[in-house]
C-alpha cells in the first residue's frame, strides 16, 4: 500500500485572489488556518458601510467579488506579505499596485483598485452582482475569516482525482482551478470522498471529514490567464453524476502540519 501524504499547501490570504504555496501551516480548533481568507473583497451598500472595516463578521459569499462571479481576478498575480502587511498586485509580470492593509490609505487604494478593475471586466452570465458596486476591503489578517461555509474548515483534494478529470478533459488540470489548501498524494481518484465521517491524522493534527465540496463556475477558469477555458463545471455530472470534487474537513485537534506530512484514517 502506498503512503498517503501531503503533496502540496496553499493558502488564500484574500477571498477570490492568488493562492500563495506554504511549506507549513498551522490549524487552529474554531478558525481553520490563521491568515487563510483572512480578507475579502466586500461589495458596499447602504447596510454594509462601515468605518471599522477590520472587524467585519463572517458573512455570505454573495457579499463578495469573486472569482465565480468576475473570472478576470484570476488573471491578477497577488501576493500578501504577512511581515509588512503588503498586498502586491501583478498582471503579465507588471506591478501595479503596492499597498498596506494595515492602514486606511492602504485599504482604500486596494478598494478603488479593485472597484476599477472589476468595472472594466465582464462578469460570468450566472454573477450575482452584475452591475458593479464600489468595493471595501475587509478583514484582518489571523483574525477573520470569509470561507464559503460559516462552520471552521479546511478543504482538502486528491492529485490522482486532478490526473483523472486532465485525462478526461484531454489537457492538463491546474489543481488551482479547486482551490484546496491541502492536496493529497496516494490516494486513488476520488478516494477522498471514502474519507467523509472518518478522522484523519495528518501529522500530529487530528480532523474529520464532514462533506464533499459542490462545485461551481470558478473551476473552469484557467488560474494563470482568467479565461473560462475547460467546461470542467459541465464534464463532472456527464461522467460523474455529480459537480463535487475534493473534500472539506474540521480541525479536532490544533498544530502544524507540513509538506510531505503522512495522512493515516484513526
Amino acid at each position: 500500500m502506498s503512503k498517503i501524504s501531503i503533496k502540496q499547501l496553499f493558502t488564500y490570504p484574500f477571498k477570490g485572489l492568488s493562492p500563495q504555496i506554504q511549506e507549513s501551516v498551522y490549524l487552529k480548533t474554531g478558525h481553520g488556518i490563521p491568515g487563510d481568507r483572512a480578507f475579502a473583497l466586500m461589495y458596499k451598500n447602504t447596510t454594509t458601510a462601515t468605518n471599522d472595516t477590520k472587524q467585519i463578521p463572517w458573512m455570505k459569499k454573495q457579499n463578495f467579488a469573486m472569482q465565480n462571479d468576475w473570472h478576470a481576478l484570476a488573471a491578477l498575480d497577488c501576493s500578501y506579505d504577512a511581515t509588512t502587511e503588503n498586498l502586491t498586485i501583478k498582471r503579465k509580470g507588471i506591478e501595479l499596485l503596492v499597498a498596506n492593509t494595515n492602514t486606511s490609505e492602504g485599504r482604500d487604494r486596494i478598494s478603488t483598485f479593485f472597484t476599477g478593475y472589476l468595472a472594466a471586466s465582464h462578469p460570468s452570465q450566472a454573477a450575482t452582482n452584475k452591475n458593479i458596486k464600489p468595493l471595501q476591503l475587509v478583514g484582518k489578517y489571523d483574525k477573520t475569516r470569509y470561507c464559503d461555509r460559516e462552520p471552521v474548515h479546511i478543504s482538502l483534494v486528491s492529485q490522482a482525482t486532478i490526473d483523472n478529470l486532465s485525462e478526461i478533459a484531454g489537457k492538463q488540470i491546474d489543481v488551482r482551478r479547486f482551490r484546496p489548501n491541502i492536496v493529497i498524494d496516494g490516494v486513488s481518484a476520488w478516494g477522498e470522498f471514502d474519507w467523509i465521517g472518518k478522522h484523519l491524522k495528518i501529522g500530529s493534527v487530528t480532523v474529520e471529514i464532514t462533506a464533499p465540496i459542490n462545485r461551481c463556475l470558478n473551476i473552469d477558469v484557467n488560474p494563470e490567464t482568467g479565461e473560462r477555458d475547460i467546461h470542467l463545471l459541465s464534464l463532472l455530472p456527464k461522467h460523474f453524476q455529480h459537480s463535487q470534487t475534493g473534500v472539506v474537513a474540521k480541525i479536532i485537534s490544533d498544530g502544524n502540519i507540513t509538506n510531505g506530512d503522512l495522512i493515516i484514517t484513526c
